[in-house]
């Protein structure tokens, strides 16, 4: 049976590692929660057309794509930049919000370079935050979104019957699933982002206690004398006080 020290130092050898090696997948899947965001933001398939409805086309955050009637030829308008242009203040509203979550999430991997100058547990614990306001954003967006389904460029393409949270003849595209399913993978992610700060911190605790016991039998089991002279006094017999006595 291996002695209590060493049995210490193998469990913390195999908590670092796991430790970093769910750091690393962690890192991975924000990567690709941005990239799951970007994908969001700009393509405009968040809801489209059926087999019912008037005009063919389909509708993004801020551009969309309708059907003249007369041809197969879709008409697109909007962007960004034209943020005037984009036909419902429900949709601007939920183009700022998912814009917001895009940025926070980038600039959470922008923050993955604090790693080599701060302290891992407080980048961990900042971009946890970060993650978690980039969800916040996307539950925000999702929910608004909804509201301008009444504006009459919706209509025009889903029917009369389309109001607000009702999409009449339309259906949700792979986009606004997307967003949904981004949702969760932001606060999955930010949990763990917490749980690995709050583990480092932990693991930090326990390198600092060790050190400190160390330094304490150190200084119990040596008595350094002026002259740069060291005495053993347990080793040879001898109390230290005694040695100081006979100075």
């Amino acid at each position: 049976m291996l002695p209590a020290s060493d049995a210490a130092k193998i469990y913390q050898t195999n908590y670092v590692r796991n430790s970093r090696a769910i750091g690393v997948l962690w890192a991975i899947f924000t990567i690709l929660f941005a990239i799951v965001n970007v994908v969001c933001f700009i393509q405009p398939y968040w809801i489209g057309d059926g087999a019912d409805t008037p005009q063919a086309g389909y509708f993004g955050l801020f551009h969309y794509c309708i059907g003249n009637g007369l041809s197969r030829d879709l008409t697109c308008r909007g962007s960004f930049a034209e943020f005037g242009a984009i036909p419902s203040g429900a949709f601007k509203a939920a183009s700022v919000f998912i814009g917001a979550s895009m940025v926070l999430v980038l600039t959470c991997i922008g923050c993955f370079a604090l790693f080599f100058f701060c302290s891992t547990a407080t980048v961990y614990k900042i971009c946890g935050w970060m993650q978690l306001a980039a969800g916040t954003c996307l539950i925000l967006g999702c929910m608004i979104y909804p509201d301008g389904w009444d504006s009459d460029e919706v209509k025009r393409m889903c029917g009369e019957r389309t109001d607000k949270y009702t999409l009449g003849a339309c259906s949700m595209r792979w986009a606004y699933i997307l967003a949904i399913m981004g949702i969760m993978d932001a606060l999955i992610l930010s949990f763990l982002a917490f749980v690995l700060g709050n583990r480092q911190d932990g693991l930090m605790s326990e390198e600092l206690l060790g050190d400190s016991k160390r330094a304490l039998s150190f200084d119990v089991q040596r008595v350094v004398l002026p002259g740069n002279a060291v005495a053993s006094g347990w080793e040879e017999g001898v109390s230290p006080v005694a040695h100081l006595q006979g100075l």
